[in-house]
């Protein structure tokens, strides 16, 4: 029972977070505000601290808040045993590309475009989770991500009734940009969620050292990224430039989304976690319509949401597969 109401807990909290990170972030990328625009590089890398930060604090929490078996446990879990540790630059690398790589497809493209596209991380999760985990989907769970795409396929249907001048603005070269980087995405994300998964599998570390050890190698991934992309602009005005309240908010939810995956694959597993970012999708639209009234919801869209909510109940019909924690 305390298990079933963690899964839950979090998935509510991925929800939450995912719709959170997607408005904030694309709102964060057109803001016109005076001053330079903050460096996507940057943000990255501050993530990667503030997740390395509170990831130690977890530890040392489950450690009854000892020093001495803080320092014990980092030493022997990552200092003495380097070539575990080594392991995890695999999926870190691919992390820190796909986390720069969501900046570049949210600056190019509309929410709408973005959040439909990048949903094909989902089968992708699913075609690396058979072919590395030896994982097996039954009729009804390959059928249920089938009927999944096509659910936030029609949520996200452009209306014919108004034009979005917005997207009429975007170049066509930024459209090619944008989608080309939500593809590499979705791809990254699948492959670095299932075989973060399938080194967990193989050890007994906590879910929280791992992540320390792949914040260190992100950490490392994204000051050089950011010194080789945007290191004169860092060199002029600093790595916080452009930096106010929404970026903090951006980088927050960011940082937070990877602990909020790790808790959830830890009870689900990564396919579970994309139904959730799905659903996320409609929250993302209500609030649209409700709040911001930039969205006037059609047919196709109540079609859409049944189709992703008939998915979701679908894929646990034929079995549940069994808890993994992972990282996505």
């Amino acid at each position: 029972m305390a298990s079933a109401r963690l899964k839950y807990l979090s998935l509510g909290v991925l929800v939450f977070q995912t719709t959170s990170l997607v408005l904030t972030m694309r709102y964060s990328r057109t803001l016109q505000a005076e001053g330079p625009r903050y460096l996507a590089s940057s943000a990255v890398v501050v993530a990667e601290v503030m997740k390395i930060f509170t990831c130690v604090l977890l530890v040392f929490k489950e450690h009854n808040y000892s020093w001495r078996a803080l320092n014990s446990i980092l030493r022997q879990e990552i200092a003495h045993k380097p070539i575990e540790t080594l392991k995890l630059a695999i999926p870190s690398g691919i992390y820190t590309l796909q986390n720069n790589l969501l900046y570049v497809a949210l600056s190019n493209l509309d929410a709408a475009t973005y959040q439909v596209t990048y949903q094909l991380k989902i089968l992708t999760t699913a075609l690396f989770s058979v072919s590395m985990l030896g994982r097996r989907l039954g009729v009804y769970q390959w059928l249920s991500l089938l009927i999944l795409m096509a659910g936030v396929v029609f949520v996200q249907w452009p209306s014919d009734s108004t034009a979005d001048p917005e997207k009429e603005a975007l170049s066509a070269g930024s459209q090619f940009v944008g989608v080309a980087a939500v593809l590499v995405a979705c791809c990254s994300s699948g492959f670095a969620g299932v075989y973060f998964e399938k080194i967990l599998k193989e050890s007994k570390q906590s879910v929280w050292v791992r992540n320390i050890q792949l914040g260190m190698f992100g950490l490392v991934f994204g000051l050089f990224g950011m010194m080789a992309y945007d290191g004169e602009r860092v060199r002029e005005s600093g790595m916080f430039q452009g930096y106010n309240t929404v970026t903090w908010t951006v980088v927050a939810l960011q940082a937070l989304g990877g602990l909020v995956i790790a808790a959830v694959i830890k009870y689900a597993d990564n396919i579970l976690k994309g139904f959730a970012t799905s659903l996320s999708i409609i929250l993302s639209t209500l609030i649209s319509y409700f709040w911001l009234q930039d969205f006037e919801p059609t047919g196709v869209f109540f079609l859409g949401a049944m189709l992703v909510i008939t998915a979701t109940f679908l894929y646990g019909y034929e079995g549940k597969p069994s808890p993994n924690p992972s990282r996505a």
